[in-house]
């Protein structure tokens, strides 16, 4: 007993005295592709675990080895990295959608020494970017090939002995990709990662009684840390998604009772409420005295949400219209900032400070001031280490007095809320010598149904101009057309002559990760963009038409 005692300092010390604590408690659900579900308790996780690292204690790596994990969230995804840090090396994720020169990069920059795969849609065309010398190991529904050893065999091996790594030690590696695309090997301690944890646990009052859903990539650090951090420190149950095809019967299994999502998900959940009752339906019956919150509760109940207590966005901005939706059924949906740098602990809104437009305010131990051209500057304790073998840009970022350059612009008001306005290095210059910043153009027009994704650009051009998708369903009918250019003269008239835009032009082509318009975390690249319509701009600029489409270049 005296060692339970004892206040663990890493999240591996955490879980093993979870499994201590409660053995025979399931702690991972994880659905299969045959429609049967795998439960895992405490116990089988640390048993796998330590059979895992045994195998990779028996390759005699240097201790601090680089290990890869190129899979989609899953059970064994959670194994494999305890695995790992039971034998003493550094989990590096890769997102399961890489390319295969970004896989090479990462390989190769990391030092991979073995890696972890697990189902993936791009391979077996993933592997060129692995080199041949790596060790490759599967996870259950891993590639099933010459040269990758199965998870069974790996379960052949005695257990060892788990490696207890000191607090200030390396983690993991997760590198991102940035806008930018050169990437970025971000290094995180053992006692960063569980600060953060330890201080969502508190934020979020999360207990052994809850559950969650996992439904996103544990290499994006919100996952990693509200998801497997939280829950190697607090107990909860985890339940998996099996595939997007499945969301909401995986969901109803779960209910959770806090989820995090990206806005990419929170749509889909109300696209799956649409289908099911159409929205002006819905509208009405919300409206309602009584039958309005039965309503609600309905909905939720069929997207398998009704038990959420604590619903988080994250990763990118959430539509206020969106959010507004899910508060009519009774579901207020919080904004969480913060980056990998961090440990993704920075900012959270809270149900009971809702304030439309912004996104909340300093979680604990945070330190956060304005810098030059209103930068947010972040200071805590879970501040990364630096970038893996970058002195010189982690210098740039980590200043002297240990605040970390966000590189986003952002106000914060007299309570501390704060509110994101752009990105520092997005902002560009007219050929009239006027900047702009076009993160608040772009939510203007996004604020509209009309509008699924706008790109405002104007580098060295007269004025401005905005690409924009239309929202699933719509064509550039009349109707839409005329609805348009209403939405174009009212954003035009909040603007200054100097930001207002020549015309807004409707892009037929999707902005997807494969075209190499978004990073794995699905930001978009402004620069491929640009890159992709530059020789349009003047054309479209001097065509006359406040609504263009993007066919309609000679």
């Amino acid at each position: 007993m005296g060692a339970l005692a004892t206040q663990p300092a890493t999240a591996l010390e955490a879980f093993l005295r979870q499994e201590a604590l409660r053995p025979s408690t399931t702690y991972l659900v994880q659905p299969l592709p045959d429609g049967s579900i795998q439960r895992l308790t405490w116990a089988e996780v640390g048993e796998q675990a330590r059979r895992a690292a045994g195998y990779l204690a028996s390759l005699q790596l240097p201790a601090g080895s680089c290990i890869g994990l190129l899979a989609p969230n899953c059970a064994h995804w959670i194994v494999a990295d305890l695995a790992i840090w039971m034998a003493g090396h550094v989990s590096v994720p890769l997102h399961p959608g890489l390319t295969v020169d970004f896989i090479s990069q990462v390989a190769r920059h990391a030092d991979l020494r073995a890696v972890f795969l697990g189902r993936l849609e791009g391979w077996p065309a993933q592997s060129a970017g692995l080199p041949d010398e790596l060790v490759r190991l599967a996870l259950p529904q891993g590639p099933e090939e010459a040269g990758v050893l199965p998870w069974s065999e790996l379960q052949q091996h005695s257990p060892l002995e788990p490696h207890k790594p000191a607090a200030d030690q390396s983690a993991t590696i997760i590198y991102t990709s940035g806008t930018t695309g050169v990437p970025k090997g971000v290094v995180l301690s053992f006692a960063s990662m569980y600060l953060a944890a330890s201080n969502f646990l508190r934020l979020f009052t999360i207990s052994a009684s809850d559950r969650m859903l996992s439904c996103q990539s544990f290499s994006h650090i919100g996952e990693r840390q509200f998801i497997e951090m939280t829950s190697l420190l607090g107990g909860q149950q985890v339940f998996f998604v099996e595939r997007a095809a499945s969301f909401l019967e995986d969901c109803r299994r779960a209910r959770p009772t806090l989820f995090i999502a990206s806005p990419r998900v929170w749509q889909d959940c109300m696209d799956a409420c649409d289908r099911r009752w159409p929205a002006r339906w819905q509208g009405a019956l919300l409206r309602l005295p009584v039958l309005g919150p039965r309503q609600g509760r309905r909905v939720l109940t069929y997207l398998g949400l009704d038990q959420v207590r604590y619903a988080v966005s994250g990763a990118a901005r959430l539509s206020p219209a969106l959010q507004h939706r899910f508060a009519e059924f009774g579901l207020q949906v919080v904004e969480a900032y913060g980056m990998t740098e961090n440990c993704g602990y920075s900012h959270v809104g809270r149900p009971s400070k809702a304030r439309p437009g912004f996104i909340g305010l300093p979680n604990p131990g945070v330190e956060c001031r304005l810098g030059d051209q209103g930068e947010l500057l972040v200071r805590s304790k879970t501040l990364m280490l630096g970038y893996h073998k970058d002195p010189a840009r982690t210098a740039e970022v980590l200043d002297e007095d240990g605040f970390l350059h966000t590189g986003d612009v952002a106000e914060i008001d007299q309570e501390g809320f704060l509110r994101l306005t752009g990105r520092l290095r997005d902002i560009f210059k007219t050929s009239q010598g006027r900047y702009v910043t076009p993160a608040p153009i772009e939510q203007r027009l996004m604020d509209d149904a009309l509008v699924e994704e706008a790109c405002v650009v104007g580098q060295d051009l007269p004025q401005p101009l905005a690409l924009v998708r239309l929202a699933p369903g719509l064509t550039a009918d009349k109707v839409t057309l005329g609805r348009l250019q209403v939405l174009f003269e009212s954003v035009n008239e909040t603007l200054p002559a100097t930001e207002r835009l020549g015309c807004l032009v409707i892009v037929q082509s999707a902005w997807d990760i494969a075209g190499g318009f978004r990073t794995p975390t699905l930001k978009l690249r402004r620069n491929v963009v640009e890159a992709t319509y530059h020789r349009h701009f003047q054309y479209w600029l001097v065509s006359g038409k406040s609504i263009v489409l993007e066919e309609s270049d000679p």
